[in-house]
């Protein structure tokens, strides 16, 4: 079991992810199969092809999104999904950021929001900003280490996704 960051802190990853055609007697791009039990995280294609058959499992089933798929591609199914993961596929692609702050603002998502693919230390005050409360690092990451990452910056001037005033704001009605 892999270790990830939620919350803060470093605990087991209990969720098996599925992968598109990863098995090997499977084609690319394939549908995997899903286990009766126990807690998933399907890919989206996998998600809208089985949507009724996988939120009658036993388990929990969580989706993940590549970085070219955006929020409204589960907009309808949020209140049935406890957990969406987001891919980076590469430290440069930034398009998941998006999509967590629009999960969390535009559609009022409250469950978590997981990091998953290229994800390192550096990038993660920046995610957390934007939404996400969950991390499974890249495997050349230490988590214990990476926790240092959300003390870096005592205080952040912008609004985010966790800070809906920037700074000005704050120390105004602070102020009062």
């Amino acid at each position: 079991m892999a270790n990830l960051i939620r919350n803060r802190r470093v605990e087991a990853d209990s969720w098996l992810r599925l992968e598109l055609g990863a098995g090997p007697n499977e084609t690319a791009g394939a549908l995997p199969p899903v286990p009766a039990d126990g807690d998933v995280i399907v890919p989206l294609a996998l998600w809208q092809a089985r949507r009724d058959a996988l939120a009658a499992r036993s388990g929990k089933t969580g989706v993940w999104l590549d970085s070219k798929d955006g929020p409204e591609s589960i907009a309808g199914d949020l209140a049935r999904l406890p957990l969406i993961a987001i891919n980076f596929p590469s430290i440069a692609d930034g398009r998941g950021l998006s999509t967590a702050r629009l999960l969390r603002e535009r559609h009022g998502y409250t469950g978590e929001i997981r990091a998953i693919g290229t994800v390192i230390k550096d990038l993660l005050l920046g995610m957390h900003r934007c939404g996400f409360d969950a991390f499974l690092l890249r495997d050349d990451q230490d988590p214990a280490d990476a926790l240092l990452a959300f003390d870096e910056l005592a205080d952040a001037y912008q609004a985010s996704a966790v800070e809906t005033q920037p700074l000005f704001r704050r120390r105004l009605a602070g102020a009062r």
